[in-house]
Order: structure tokens, then sequence, then C-alpha cells
């Protein structure tokens, strides 16, 4: 009975010790949420920067490229070397720079 006695008290401190850590912890996440609400605030600004230089930049190359492999596969069909590759590249840079001003300029509240 002595042994349940020890044992009890034993768990009663690693208990009171554990209690003890967890509110250490909660205060510390605490502390740690409080200082990273600005850093989230100043990373939404440079989140949404990097999304649509990324969506601009990827518009472009893509016009690009489809325009190229469309002139190429036609000079190769219809033996124009390198005619219709050269025009078709550039409406490809044309259609990749208007799809990166359409990408990038500002939006009319309400339009999405």
């Amino acid at each position: 009975m002595s042994d349940e006695n020890g044992e009890d008290a034993e768990r009663a401190a690693l208990n009171a010790r554990l209690e003890k850590l967890n509110a250490a912890l909660r205060k510390v996440d605490e502390e740690q949420a409080a200082e990273a609400a600005p850093r989230t605030e100043e990373r939404k600004g440079f989140t949404s920067a990097m999304r649509v230089g990324l969506n601009a930049f990827s518009e472009f190359v893509g016009a690009v490229l489809v325009s190229a492999v469309i002139g190429w596969q036609a000079d190769k069909w219809l033996g124009t070397a390198p005619w219709l590759l050269v025009v078709m590249l550039g409406l490809g840079v044309a259609a990749g720079f208007w799809n990166v001003y359409r990408v990038a300029k500002p939006k009319a509240p309400g339009e999405e």
C-alpha cells in the first residue's frame, strides 16, 4: 500500500510539472504569435506581388513558346522555313506583352 501512495505522489508531482510546462509553452506561443502578426501582414503584400509577377512572366513565356512551336511546325509542314516561325514569334511576343499588360493593369473596384 505504501508503494501505491508513493506512486500516486510521484504521478501527482509529474502531472503538476507537466501542467507548469504546458502553461509556459502556451505563454511562449502567445508571445511568438503576437510578434509574428506584423510580419504576416508584410508577407501578404510580398506574396501578392510575387504572385502577380510570376503570373505575368508565365503568361509572356507561354505566349512566346506556343507561337514559336506553331510557327516552327507550320514551317516544317509547308516548307517555308524560317518565315512562319519569325512571323509567329513576333505575334507571340505581341500577345505576351498584351497578356502582361492585362495581368498587371489595376483592377477597377468590383472587377475580378
